[in-house]
């Protein structure tokens, strides 16, 4: 049996949509994100060059669908896949499972966030 080990954040109050906050996770900078009304936590450390990937733009997924040979892939934007990407060299990840978008074998470490009380707080337990 695993126990939770709770980190705060701060009161959801003050987590305004868009707000970032950076905390200590046993060790590792972690990024928390209020997206589109949700929680998101990420490690602060981009995969391919270290760089800080909870400070980059938040986005939503294009997705594509391949109707047949000849034709256009239809695109659209998926506004319940917020993306991440880092500032340093554009890496970009899904905020909910961590998957690098060119690569679903590299992920990007995440953490549960757990609202409280009116607290915000990270889940120390991956």
């Amino acid at each position: 049996m695993s126990t939770t080990e709770l980190i705060e954040v701060k009161p959801e109050s003050e987590f305004e949509e868009g707000d970032r906050e950076l905390v200590d996770v046993n060790g590792i900078e972690v990024g928390v994100l209020r997206v589109n009304g949700e929680f998101h936590a990420v490690q602060n450390r981009c995969l391919h060059d270290c760089g800080p990937v909870a400070e980059g733009q938040v986005s939503r997924k294009l997705v594509g669908e391949f109707v047949e040979p000849g034709k256009r892939v239809e695109k659209d934007y998926d506004d319940n896949e917020p993306i991440i990407s880092c500032p340093w060299h554009g890496w970009s990840y899904d905020l909910e499972t961590g998957e690098q978008l060119a690569d679903d074998d590299i992920v990007l470490p995440t953490f549960d966030v757990v609202v409280e009380d009116g607290v915000v707080y990270v889940d120390g337990q991956q």
